[in-house]
């Protein structure tokens, strides 16, 4: 019968591998890593989360800022906006026609916009993805993995001349 606990004090005695080693340091190094914070928001000393309202705006407030944007939101979303905007002290509505899907270090956006007449729709997508990846990466640290952009209406210049000279339209004073 052979002694196998002289075997086993033995093999412990015995310096490790080239590759027990490394196999030893890769475990020790991902353990490390799951100590370690992982992203801008989650930090030694804290974290921090951010409300989905909050990527809302910003990606609305950036959407906004590109030429060729006539306005966001479906068509009732749009009357609703116009009405309640009538109303002082009420206040504008930066987020409509912006959905938003927000984890813990990454967002995804959906818009929903009319654009001018005779602007690219392809060159305003560009841009409204530029612009909002941008604005919301920097002022979060989330970071935008996709912006999907649908154009639901194109707004002609003779809307404007409808809206002025409708008889019918009344104003909220």
């Amino acid at each position: 019968m052979a002694d196998f606990s002289s075997t086993a004090s033995h093999a412990a005695a015995v310096p490790a591998t080239g590759e027990e080693q490394k196999r030893q340091a890769a475990q020790q190094s991902t353990a490390v890593e799951q100590i370690r914070p992982v992203g801008p928001l989650q930090t030694e000393q804290g974290n921090t989360t951010i409300a989905e309202t909050v990527v809302q705006k910003i990606a609305g407030i950036a959407t906004r800022e590109v030429p060729g944007v006539y306005a966001m939101g479906s068509a009732g979303h749009r009357a609703f906006s116009s009405l309640s905007g009538r109303i002082p002290g009420s206040q504008t509505n930066v987020s409509g026609g912006v959905s938003v899907e927000k984890g813990e270090r990454q967002t995804a956006v959906d818009l929903t916009i009319v654009v001018e007449y005779g602007a690219s729709i392809v060159d305003i997508s560009k841009m409204i993805r530029r612009n909002v990846i941008e604005s919301v990466q920097e002022a979060t640290g989330l970071e935008v993995i996709e912006v999907n952009i649908n154009v639901t209406d194109v707004h002609l210049p003779e809307d404007d001349q409808k809206e002025t000279n409708d008889p019918g339209r009344s104003e909220l004073q």
